[in-house]
């Protein structure tokens, strides 16, 4: 169904129900690409560089590590991705991304569980679902 997907991947959310979800977008096509983005905020940067002596290699490479559950879970799923890591504003890096690249779909996590309206979403995934002409998808 989608062979180019990005889902941008955040460590406060949940992703339990993607590995799942992605094989029913992707309908086990070899040819479908999963790009996971993580992004290093200018926050998370500066903060480990000057507090703990990180550079962003040293960085992503924690981050790899913490992601490989969620990757192995790919893996047992046969799934085709590649995991790419950023650094800036997530929303606008987030942005940046998807114009440059033709993604078929932009798959989001959203932890958020309020009733309210306004609160439905959170920032980033409003954001980027309100300023994107590219389909995104949300999984609780």
């Amino acid at each position: 169904m989608y062979k180019k997907i990005l889902l941008p991947y955040d460590f406060t959310n949940t992703f339990d129900n993607v590995p799942d979800q992605l094989v029913k977008l992707t309908e086990n096509n070899d040819d479908a690409v999963i790009t996971v983005l993580n992004i290093v905020t200018d926050g998370e940067m500066s903060g480990d560089v000057r507090f703990n002596g990180k550079s962003f290699s040293g960085i992503t490479k924690e981050r790899a590590d913490k992601l490989k559950p969620f990757t192995d879970k790919l893996d047992e799923r046969g799934l085709n991705y590649e995991v790419r890591f950023e650094a800036g504003r997530v929303i606008t890096e987030l942005l940046k991304e998807i114009r440059e690249n033709e993604y078929d779909i932009v798959l989001m996590s959203n932890r958020r569980s309020k009733r309210e309206i306004k609160h439905v979403l959170g920032h980033v995934t409003h954001k980027i679902a309100k300023r994107v002409n590219t389909p995104v998808m949300i999984i609780k």
